[in-house]
């Protein structure tokens, strides 16, 4: 009797000649990879690809593309990816000049108002607006094409908010 006892405390203590409890593991996370600059950006707004700031993250709801090249506009409240890599004046197709913006502070259902001014200029060449009807995260895809190259300020505005970013387009 005394023998089925210590056998069973053994097979229930899992103390066969070794422990059935796993030891921790150490998980580290790796740090994200810097941001390296590409062509695409001007004047104070360099292009970067890689490397995306936390907050850009988020805002894009964990759902933001990989690979393709993105400006953080001054001050850093919105972002643009470039699908249509590089921008080019006119009214290019395949691909044409898609940008998602995805913006930093909350939409609140308000569209997205996109001024382009070329740099060295004083009134405004374009204006368009994009509806808050996309997600996940606060993003507005857009498509923005501007009538001659060079490098373009493209002014946002949304729910009360206000910033900038610099695109050059060929």
């Amino acid at each position: 009797m005394l023998l089925v006892g210590v056998l069973l405390n053994l097979a229930c203590s899992g103390a066969s000649g070794g422990s059935l409890r796993q030891s921790p593991v150490a998980v580290t996370k790796s740090p994200a990879p810097s941001p390296s600059e590409v062509p695409g950006g001007c004047g104070p707004t360099p292009a970067y690809d890689g490397g995306q700031p936390a907050w850009l993250v988020e805002s894009g709801a964990n759902n933001n593309p990989n690979g393709v090249p993105y400006v953080l506009a001054i001050p850093q409240t919105a972002a643009g990816f470039i699908f249509g890599y590089p921008l080019r004046a006119g009214h290019p197709t395949s691909p044409s000049n898609k940008i998602l913006w995805v913006v930093r502070l909350p939409r609140n259902g308000s569209s997205l108002s996109v001024t382009g001014l070329l740099s060295g200029s004083d009134r405004s060449a374009f204006s368009k607006s994009f509806p808050a009807n996309s997600g996940p995260g606060e993003i507005y895809p857009s498509i923005v094409d501007v009538p001659e190259p060079g490098c373009w300020r493209i002014d946002l505005a949304w729910s009360g908010n206000k910033t900038t970013a610099y695109l050059e387009y060929r």
